[in-house]
């Protein structure tokens, strides 16, 4: 079930609606778009499954467990299972691909 994704699509489908819409589900993997406004509340727990974040535009800080590191287009992070993680100081509006490995579950 191989498919091809149009990114800026799956933005605007995802504009003005939930937080984060997921395209993709496959055992082994699945992925999202996560959308949050410029001073909003990342409210999202740990997750038992490994992901990855793309910046695909925005600007911000990710907490990871203790430390905080800023964040803007094209920063790709990577977030272990059970990580406390979140988004915060959320400047300018962020737009990201998420990946989970395997497929969320949380």
């Amino acid at each position: 079930m191989s498919e091809v994704f149009n990114l800026p699509e799956l933005l605007a489908a995802n504009a003005g609606g939930r937080s984060y819409r997921e395209f993709l589900r496959v055992p082994a993997m699945s992925a999202g778009v996560y959308r949050l406004a410029a001073g909003a509340t990342d409210l999202q727990k740990p997750h038992a499954e490994d992901e990855t974040y793309y910046v695909v535009r925005g600007k911000a800080k990710v907490r990871l467990g203790d430390e905080q590191r800023p964040i803007a287009s094209g920063s790709v992070i990577f977030v272990e299972a059970g990580l406390e993680h979140r988004f915060v100081d959320i400047e300018e509006e962020l737009c990201l691909l998420v990946i989970f490995a395997p497929s969320e579950t949380s």
